[in-house]
């Protein structure tokens, strides 16, 4: 990650999360301790930040400076919430289009996807706050800066975006290989998202079960799966298609 999305010391990280920076993660030193400290570490957990407690030696490879401890990673680009999301993908006049990841660890896969989503006309991408893959330098590169163009929102549980969506009439679609059907035979005209899965485990099972259909691509050849990127793809052109 690229040194200006980075920045160190105990009072730098709580004034950045105190002003709503969007931080990825937190990197702090194994045994610090004192008020300022316990001061940070309530602002940490009251925004719900990823924490990692490291030994000094990782903190002196991300920062060349004092950083008394405490480094943070800062996200490029600004998230939007989802309320804000949905609302405005109400004024648009075709039908939104929602992309979720649920737990998407690989920032090159996701680089991809956000690319695509653009490419595909995607209203909005939706992404936990823990558990997937930070949206960085790599991300972006990775997406040819599509990833400035997109609305993503970030949020705490999966689950409750999903939740969210219904309360629109919006269409829930997993992307998952335990079905029969295919993204094929579904009707894709009308506000839809789509859920994509991690890399190796797919969608959880819990969100299997709040969603309005399950949907796979058919496999012609002897491997059984596609790269999510690929398939992510494969799903959004799909409703490309059908809405053209």
């Amino acid at each position: 990650m690229e040194q200006a999305t980075r920045i160190f010391g105990i009072r730098a990280v709580i004034e950045a999360i105190e002003s709503g920076k969007s931080i990825e993660k937190v990197f702090i030193q194994k045994g610090l301790s004192g008020p300022l400290f316990q001061e940070l570490n309530r602002h940490i957990n009251k925004a719900n930040i990823t924490a990692s407690y490291v030994p000094v030696e990782k903190l002196n490879k991300l920062s060349k400076g004092n950083h008394q401890g405490v480094v943070a990673n800062i996200s490029p680009i600004a998230f939007v919430s989802l309320e804000t999301l949905v609302e405005d993908s109400q004024k648009l006049s075709t039908p939104p289009l929602f992309l979720l990841l649920d737990g998407l660890t690989d920032v090159r896969n996701l680089g991809a996807i956000i690319r695509t989503a653009e490419c595909c006309g995607v209203t909005g991408i939706i992404i936990p706050e823990k558990g997937s893959a930070p949206i960085n330098a790599d991300a972006i590169k990775t997406s040819a800066g599509a990833a400035f163009k997109i609305p993503i929102c970030r949020v705490n549980h999966i689950k409750d975006a999903l939740f969210h969506l219904q309360t629109y009439d919006i269409k829930l679609v997993a992307a998952t290989e335990k079905t029969d059907n295919t993204i094929y035979d579904l009707d894709l005209k009308k506000p839809v998202a789509i859920i994509m899965g991690n890399e190796e485990k797919g969608v959880s099972p819990s969100i299997l079960k709040l969603v309005d259909h399950k949907a796979k691509l058919p496999m012609l050849g002897s491997i059984a799966s596609l790269n999510v990127s690929v398939a992510c793809g494969a799903f959004l052109y799909e409703v490309v298609r059908q809405r053209l």
